[in-house]
């Protein structure tokens, strides 16, 4: 068992997926008895048991749903004639509960000027993963930007490749130029993230927009990007923009209200 323990906390240090399934009732004759644990990788591997055989595959099967999911699930299996379809003949009933389990959201902060260190700073104390990456060298290195858990030194072109992108991703690109936009955009569009925000004016994202649209890019891909980032709250500093993008990805990512709790005003975010 300490050893399932310590696979648990491996998968949060290298910020890795699997699913823990643990039986929580049973009755009658059963291979295991309740708090028995089992984990699940996203590859069909296992550590532990709850009682092998039919049961077991189809529990690594619903659990491989559950990570791909990320929903978490009960299920109950009789063990008594596998001629109607139960998992064994033991003569009992088991209950198991899958947890799916997943990192912490990833933020990418792309382009690691005073703005993406202020977001690196503000994300980490908020309990995200957060990754740098610029293409200046110089920029994407723990002593020029401290405290993300992941450096890519690379064009945004090439991030698709190096980072694993999931609904749990979110790309925050405080980059410097509307060229740099343009030429990397397309390819993180092509991916599902869960946010991608461009940090500039009005008249900056609609100057990307038209080469994109020139480039085939659809404007239902552009229309999924925040541009101008961050709700509107006349944030000046560094700092108060990060807090500004900050509450627009938790926002959307939590759909929450666009309305002060306050007497419900309504905020200007536009």
């Amino acid at each position: 068992m300490n050893s399932l323990y310590q696979a648990l906390l491996e998968l949060e240090v290298k910020s890795k997926f699997g699913a823990l399934c643990t039986v929580v009732k049973t009755s009658g004759s059963t291979p295991r008895h309740s708090t028995s644990k089992m984990l699940v990788y996203p590859d069909g591997s296992i550590l532990g048991t709850v009682g092998g055989g039919e049961l077991e595959n189809r529990i690594i099967k619903e659990a491989i749903v559950a990570i791909n999911n990320l929903t978490p699930k009960l299920v109950e299996y009789s063990l008594v004639d596998p001629e109607r379809g139960d998992v064994g003949v033991c003569g009992g009933q088991v209950m198991v509960f899958i947890e799916p389990i997943s990192p912490a959201p990833l933020i990418v902060v792309v382009g690691a000027g005073h703005v993406g260190k202020a977001v690196v700073h503000l994300s980490k104390w908020l309990g995200f993963r957060v990754a740098v990456s610029d293409d200046r060298v110089e920029f994407c290195t723990p002593e020029s930007v401290p405290g993300a858990d992941m450096y890519f030194p690379c064009e945004m072109k090439q991030l698709v490749d190096q980072v694993l992108i999931t609904d749990q991703t979110y790309f925050i690109l405080t980059t410097r130029g509307s060229s740099t936009d343009i030429e990397g955009l397309p390819y993180l569009l092509k991916s599902q993230p869960g946010y991608i925000g461009i940090i500039g004016s009005k008249r900056r994202w609609a100057e990307t927009t038209r080469h994109l649209e020139k480039q085939g890019i659809l404007k239902s891909d552009l229309n999924r990007v925040f541009s101008p980032i961050g709700l509107s709250i006349h944030a000046e500093t560094p700092e108060e923009i990060a807090m500004s993008i900050m509450a627009e990805i938790l926002m959307v990512t939590r759909k929450g209200s666009k309305t002060s709790k306050k007497d419900n005003l309504t905020l200007n975010i536009e």
